[in-house]
């Protein structure tokens, strides 16, 4: 599967400037060269249009990449407790690029998985508090997250999402192109 496929796959809500980010991995070579090669073709045009795409992690031949709008990501690390909840979690500089070079620290520090990540994704703060309290037990729904907060409307959110994700998936394979996809926001 091309990078392109990948994106369209996993990426479709961020895309469509529905959502933040979407997280997916990859295969790689060992040094991760050739996916980072073919993002740097990418980065350009995506950025563009509002996308931007970061390997978080490179690790047993695969790439964890991040695909996010920096304006939506901006805008979360603004709302209410995020700051606050950061913070707390290790998180001094929270722009954007500060939070984002935080988390790839975390990464290549190894140990438990950042699951503060929900807030670079677009999750719920008290989604994202609830799975860590509760280490991921007893969510009132899944979909993309587990949720311990408003059900109804990460129902919609996940419905929305799931559209967006079978929609680009089908103009993708009539021959849409990812340009012609990514909305410029």
């Amino acid at each position: 599967m091309s990078l392109e496929q990948y994106l369209v796959s996993y990426c479709a809500p961020t895309l469509a400037s529905l959502k933040t980010g979407n997280l997916f991995r990859m295969p790689c070579k060992r040094d991760g060269a050739g996916v980072e090669k073919h993002l740097g073709s990418l980065r350009k045009p995506m950025g563009e249009r509002g996308v931007s795409l970061e390997i978080l992690e490179e690790r047993n031949g695969y790439a964890l990449l991040y695909v996010y709008r920096r304006r939506f990501l901006e805008r979360d690390l603004r709302q209410p407790g995020v700051r606050a909840f950061l913070g707390q979690n290790g998180y001094g500089d929270l722009t954007a690029e500060g939070a984002l070079a935080c988390l790839k620290e975390r990464f290549a520090a190894g140990g438990d998985f950042p699951h503060e990540i929900g807030l670079f994704l677009g999750y719920p703060l008290c989604d994202v508090v609830g799975f860590i309290e509760n280490r991921g037990q007893g969510s009132k729904c899944c979909g993309c997250w587990k949720v311990y907060g408003d059900e109804q409307e990460a129902q919609k959110q996940f419905a929305r999402y799931d559209k967006c994700s079978h929609i680009y998936q089908r103009l993708f394979r009539e021959g849409r192109s990812l340009w012609q996809l990514t909305v410029t926001a």
